[in-house]
């Protein structure tokens, strides 16, 4: 009957295929620029064995010490649960 009324199928998929083409440079550019750019690295935490400003440290089980040899540490306990190393006396106060 009416020729206006029934539209073409082609803007619709060629829409379809541009939709698609936009996503896949989308993540194109998403992954390229992740692997390029520099990223941002926190300095690694260091140990309070290896902070030359404490002079004394434990983990709950020895207690450590620096000498000017270096360091000296009790012996632990044979039943002992060692916790996070902290820091006892500071050089610095």
């Amino acid at each position: 009957m009416s020729s206006a009324a029934s539209s073409s199928p082609e803007p619709r998929a060629s829409s379809g295929a541009l939709a698609a083409w936009g996503i896949a440079a989308i993540v194109v550019a998403t992954v390229l620029l992740g692997a390029l750019l520099p990223a941002h690295h926190p300095a690694p935490a260091r140990s309070v064995a290896e902070d030359p400003a404490c002079l004394e440290w434990t983990d709950g089980c020895q207690v450590c010490r620096r000498l000017a040899e270096g360091p000296a540490c009790s012996l632990p306990g044979i039943a002992c649960q060692p916790a996070a190393p902290h820091c006892l006396r500071r050089a610095d106060g």
